[in-house]
């Protein structure tokens, strides 16, 4: 049953993480953290999006913007081992309710809200490190650091392959930080993480390459819907 649910949630994972750039963890997490303990699950997802995220990018290199990506993977590195810290060192559950209750919220509200072009003009590098602070943080306790970048990318009106372009150089960034990190602390990454991440890789691949062929059938509109839906489920996950 550890075996099914472990390919399960890569193959859906992987379908989300191919269709909008992020959330791998919010679906594969849904499954994951019900059989398997979160100091092995969350390594693992965060194992999966860095292979998920490689594939995808290399379909969407050319929209890749490293003037607002650096800057918010830049945030994301000082904000992330504090995040990481939470995760070994305490039941970080109070943070992840708190942050699953604002995206459940603000996607809500976006959903019934007409969309805007009033926060097009917000940009600079100090507000996309703060954005990648957060974001980092956010993502060391629960592998989803791209649900605040997607956020940012939503108010300012930016495009869907724009998107992609700003939010997964950042996640691939924050997930191979990650890894690193909990890599040097000795019992952290265990034994079964690689046999786990092989196992998975099957399904992941299928899953992504199913998530980019709906990609390509969608308008612009249905793809903000489906994004802010996806945060709900993000949300979601992180409350349960």
């Amino acid at each position: 049953m550890e075996q099914i649910a472990i390919c399960a949630a890569a193959f859906l994972g992987g379908i989300v993480s191919g269709f909008a750039g992020f959330a791998f963890s919010a679906v594969a997490g849904a499954i994951l953290l019900h059989v398997l303990a979160p100091i092995l699950a969350i390594p693992l997802m965060m194992s999966c999006t860095i292979v998920s995220q490689a594939a995808t990018l290399a379909a969407f290199r050319r929209f890749v913007d490293w003037r607002e990506a650096l800057p918010m993977i830049v945030g994301g590195v000082a904000g992330l081992p504090i995040g990481l810290g939470l995760l070994v060192l305490a039941q970080p559950t109070a943070y992840r309710i708190a942050f699953g209750t604002f995206l459940v919220s603000y996607a809500i509200y976006m959903l019934v809200k007409k969309p805007t072009s009033s926060f097009a003009d917000l940009a600079g590098s100090r507000l996309h490190s703060a954005v990648g602070f957060v974001g980092g943080l956010v993502g060391g306790f629960t592998a989803m650091p791209g649900a605040l970048p997607v956020i940012w990318c939503e108010l300012r009106g930016v495009a869907r392959e724009q998107q992609r372009g700003i939010v997964q150089p950042f996640i691939l960034g924050m997930q191979v930080l990650a890894v690193t990190i909990l890599a040097m602390r000795p019992g952290v990454i265990r034994g079964e993480l690689p046999r786990y991440t092989l196992l998975a890789l099957p399904a992941l691949a299928a899953g992504v390459i199913l998530g980019l062929f709906l990609f390509s059938r969608i308008d612009n509109a249905r793809f903000r819907a489906a994004t802010l839906w996806l945060l709900v489920v993000s949300g979601v996950a992180m409350m349960l």
